[in-house]
């Protein structure tokens, strides 16, 4: 973990979000290329990530109250979770059009601005989360460039070319008829 406290941070803070939960702000003008935060947290094996991972998705699609995955792919073999308090970094949320990149500096995971960030300006980041869940992961940045799902760039392209034909629509209608079907039961 890292030795000083990301919630002593000195360019951001916490708070309520209109995209979605908390978020991490701005508390003053950030230039261009600045290192911000480090996303840090328990180091864990890909076997114990995909462990943990699964069994949050599965408490969060009975539960709307339970909150997201805070696992971070680090390399090959480990994976970090984010999952503690000081960590303020894992409430950064995506955005179709964000203004942070994450970037692994020897095992560690740092977020720079990738452009100038205003006072109280929402820190934002792309998930990049691939094509095969992506029904699985609305995305609520209500950007112009927003598809409707948080994916990576690559996968935005194929996305939109499954709902000119129409794919994309019928997959998620199917999945909210499961849902519906197993509050029933």
């Amino acid at each position: 973990m890292a030795k000083k406290k990301d919630k002593e941070n000195k360019w951001v803070y916490v708070k309520d979000s209109g995209i979605h939960g908390r978020g991490v702000f701005a508390k003053r003008k950030i230039p261009k290329e600045t290192k911000i935060m480090e996303y840090f947290g328990e180091r864990i094996s890909k076997e114990e990530s995909n462990r943990r991972g699964t069994e949050q998705m599965e408490m969060a699609a009975k539960d709307d109250s339970v909150g997201a995955v805070y696992i971070f792919d680090l390399n090959k073999k480990w994976d970090i979770d984010g999952n503690v308090p000081e960590n303020i970094a894992r409430y950064a949320n995506h955005s179709c059009e964000e203004n942070c990149e994450a970037f692994n500096e020897d095992d560690r995971i740092f977020y720079y601005s990738s452009r100038s960030i205003q006072k109280n300006e929402e820190i934002l980041i792309d998930y990049g989360y691939a094509l095969e869940h992506f029904v699985d992961h609305p995305c609520c940045c209500g950007t112009k460039k927003c598809v409707g799902f948080i994916l990576a760039k690559d996968d935005r392209k194929k996305l939109k070319k499954m709902r000119n034909g129409k794919k994309a629509k019928s997959v998620v209608k199917d999945k909210k008829k499961k849902k519906k079907n197993k509050k029933a039961d």
